[in-house]
Order: C-alpha cells, then sequence, then structure tokens
C-alpha cells in the first residue's frame, strides 16, 4: 500500500462482482513470497480460476471474454 493500480482495477472489475470472486493476495506477507519473486514489479497480476490473465491494468475486452468462457464451462 498504496496501490493505485490495485484501486483503479477493482473500481474496474466492481460491476463483475457478482460473476466472480475477486481474491486479493498481498504479496509482501511471508507465506506468499512465491508470489513477490513472480510479481513483485508488476502489481497489480490478474487470474483466473488459478491461470494467468493480465497485469498493470485490467483489459477489459480480456476479461469479459475469458470470464464468458468460464461461465460457459461451468454451465
Amino acid at each position: 500500500k498504496p496501490c493505485p493500480l490495485c484501486d483503479e482495477a477493482k473500481e474496474v472489475l466492481e460491476p463483475y462482482k457478482r460473476r466472480f470472486v475477486l481474491q486479493e493476495v498481498d504479496i509482501t506477507l511471508p507465506e506468499n513470497s512465491a508470489w513477490y519473486e513472480k510479481y513483485k514489479y508488476d502489481i497489480p497480476v490478474f487470474h483466473l480460476n488459478g491461470k494467468f490473465l493480465m497485469k498493470h491494468r485490467v483489459d477489459i475486452r480480456k476479461f469479459e471474454d475469458r470470464l464468458r468462457k468460464v461461465e460457459l464451462q461451468s454451465d
């Protein structure tokens, strides 16, 4: 903290919050050191269903496309 890009991303994703669970991970905590080593210069980073999706800013087209695919698979 502070993380202006994280705050921006949360705002952009707000309208979709009923369609997925947003799990925030604090990579500075000792138990998340593997994430810290991998992403310390690239926050925020987004994964969907455990797969890397994007980093830095939300690409809303990419997000919507992947989210739709995930929703179709779970039907």
